[in-house]
């Protein structure tokens, strides 16, 4: 076969394959959004064709989200809640991440390590021990217990992603401010920090995530109302008994998921660079 022909047919089946797996990821997001604009008679109908728009479709659904739930007030706990989270991981994953990097020998590596390995236990295991301190705190039933308890998981996966990124900068970089006068919390502040940029949008992107999509300890922490988040809320208020109302749900999951998905998008070079770190170096 001719070489010009291998090649062409090699690049057919690499695209065909991204075509693949691009359908593939948005499949979920087509779903939401036919099903949340469905009315019911389309939707429980078997033998309508479930990805298209049999009858009409219908904003109702989207209407009830709004107005017979409190999904507003879940969405505004959400984004208060993962703010809240981001600032709090970056306040202690960055210069924790900082200093291990620096910290010589193979107590440095061994810290590092032991730091990821917490991040691999499962909240299954923490969400009863959890439970107790956040009693003791009296943050039960609040947005302060999620604010607290989301921190044991981003902190320790946030120092170790910026771990190797830091490890990563030259030290030589960091000697030479400190010849030229500065500081070492000068130095850090400004020759280290903003070339760890990429890592920390990772950092905050990873975290805000997270709190957008635990259930287990929302569901744990929280059970009055006014304090829910998206997570265990909209579940709460669409999911009666044997009832679901599946186009109210798929309207929830569509307003959260294609923001996030943007927003991802629009980092993700730096996504890229802060899970390579030797990239930005």
């Amino acid at each position: 076969m001719n070489l010009a022909i291998k090649k062409r047919l090699r690049r057919l089946g690499f695209w065909l394959g991204m075509l693949f797996f691009a359908a593939f990821a948005i499949f979920p997001t087509v779903w939401m959004l036919i099903s949340a604009f469905k009315q019911n008679a389309d939707l429980y109908n078997a033998a309508n064709n479930p990805f298209l728009f049999n009858l009409p479709p219908t904003l109702k659904h989207i209407t009830f989200l709004f107005t017979n739930t409190d999904f507003s007030v879940f969405l505004w706990n959400s984004v208060l809640i993962g703010v809240m989270v981001v600032i709090i991981t970056l306040l202690l994953a960055v210069p924790a991440a900082y200093s291990l990097s620096r910290l010589v020998g193979r107590w440095g590596e061994r810290s590092g390590i032991a730091v990821f390995l917490v991040y691999l236990i499962p909240p299954t295991l923490l969400f009863l021990p959890l439970y107790q301190v956040i009693s003791l705190l009296r943050a039960a039933n609040t947005i302060w217990a999620l604010v607290l308890v989301y921190p044991t998981i981003t902190v320790p996966f946030c120092t170790w992603l910026l771990l190797g990124f830091f490890k990563s900068m030259p030290r030589e970089m960091e000697e030479a401010a400190l010849i030229d006068g500065y500081s070492r919390w000068q130095a850090f502040l400004k020759v280290s920090l903003p070339l760890a940029w990429p890592g920390i949008a990772t950092c905050v992107v990873f975290a805000f995530a997270l709190s957008l999509s635990d259930y287990i300890y929302a569901a744990s922490f929280v059970s009055e109302t006014a304090s829910r988040p998206l997570n265990s809320g909209v579940p709460t208020a669409l999911i009666r008994g044997d009832i679901y109302f599946w186009q109210s749900l798929m309207a929830a999951a569509a307003i959260v998921t294609i923001p996030l998905a943007i927003g991802y998008g629009l980092l993700f070079d730096k996504l890229i660079q802060g899970f390579q770190p030797e990239a930005a170096s």
